[in-house]
């Protein structure tokens, strides 16, 4: 498939500030229950669901480049009852919505619920906005696990992988992001976004291999109707590009694709994971930590270029060479 730098955008962005918000009502949930001391700060909920509310703003402004029509795209909720995009469109203003609420109720003081005294408003908005979060993750993965005619993508693995990069993308920004207005959490966010960015490399590399070792389920015999065990493509059967031939393969040589694969592997895995140490060994280096989120984001980069690279359309056995 040809990758469409608006979605590329869109799906690490959104990441991004789901992962930033889930670190935060972890912080919130964890001094609840007395396992951390929370923030000194007033300003650490509000300002950094504002850092959360701008990745994802952006992230949807970037969606509606993809759009051939953006004043209709309204009309990508019809299909909510079958259609995971519809879903994804729903739920993602809804999680913003909350999120919003979320960072409100901490600016405003809505420590206690002004009915029942005991509970924490925030608490309940904070919990909302986490299975929207949810969902939000598990919609935009279904949005490709769901197309069956594209192995590389039809798998739990999708799903999986993009709950896991985001948490981990977003957990690294928390840590820089305590660095600079909380420092007593920049080791719980550390270990938290250790643990993400490593579970998301045993994620990647399951789903690697398994795609290295996917066998076509159609041929050129069957695409053809011709079952001779010899056919051999020489040419498109025309000398210009189509609709198909741009939007569904990506042009790209093999070596290519293997540069880009070892590229992410490094800038999403190891280097921030080594800034991420350095950041913390002797004291909190915040430009360290700073430099361990923008370089794993801009592997990030890379890694949703090659997820979607990686899809081979079945309309490729035709379209496969260019005379």
């Amino acid at each position: 498939m040809r990758p469409a730098l608006s979605v590329i955008l869109l799906t690490t962005l959104i990441g991004v500030g789901q992962g930033l918000f889930a670190g935060l009502y972890t912080v919130q949930v964890f001094d609840r229950i007395g396992l951390i001391r929370g923030p000194t700060s007033p300003m650490f909920y509000p300002l950094g669901c504002a850092f959360a509310l701008a990745f994802l703003a952006v992230g949807l402004g970037a969606s509606f480049f993809h759009l051939g029509r953006p004043q209709r795209a309204w009309r990508a909720v019809a299909m909510w009852r079958t259609s995971w995009l519809s879903r994804e469109v729903i739920v993602l203003p809804a999680f913003m919505a909350c999120l919003f609420l979320y960072g409100l109720g901490h600016y405003l003081g809505w420590a206690r619920h002004p009915i029942v005294a005991s509970v924490d408003a925030t608490l309940i908005i904070g919990a909302l906005g986490i299975v929207l979060c949810a969902l939000l993750f598990l919609c935009t993965g279904m949005i490709y696990a769901c197309l069956k005619f594209l192995q590389e993508w039809h798998t739990p693995l999708t799903v999986i992988n993009y709950l896991l990069f985001g948490s981990a993308s977003g957990l690294m920004l928390a840590t820089a992001y305590a660095a600079i207005v909380e420092p007593g959490l920049v080791r719980f966010f550390a270990v938290w976004a250790a643990g993400f960015t490593l579970a998301a490399l045993l994620g990647r590399s399951v789903s690697l291999i398994r795609n290295a070792r996917l066998k076509p389920r159609s041929s050129l015999q069957t695409a053809i109707g011709v079952k001779h065990p010899q056919i051999v493509q020489s040419s498109q059967g025309f000398m210009g590009g189509s609709f198909n031939t741009r939007e569904f393969f990506h042009g790209m040589s093999s070596a290519w694709m293997r540069s880009v694969k070892w590229m992410f592997l490094l800038a999403v895995f190891p280097i921030p994971l080594a800034l991420l140490a350095a950041g913390l060994l002797g004291g909190v280096f915040p430009a360290l930590l700073a430099a361990a989120f923008l370089v794993q984001y801009a592997g990030l980069l890379a890694e949703r270029w090659f997820f979607f690279a990686q899809a081979n359309h079945p309309q490729n056995l035709y379209y496969q060479r260019i005379s």
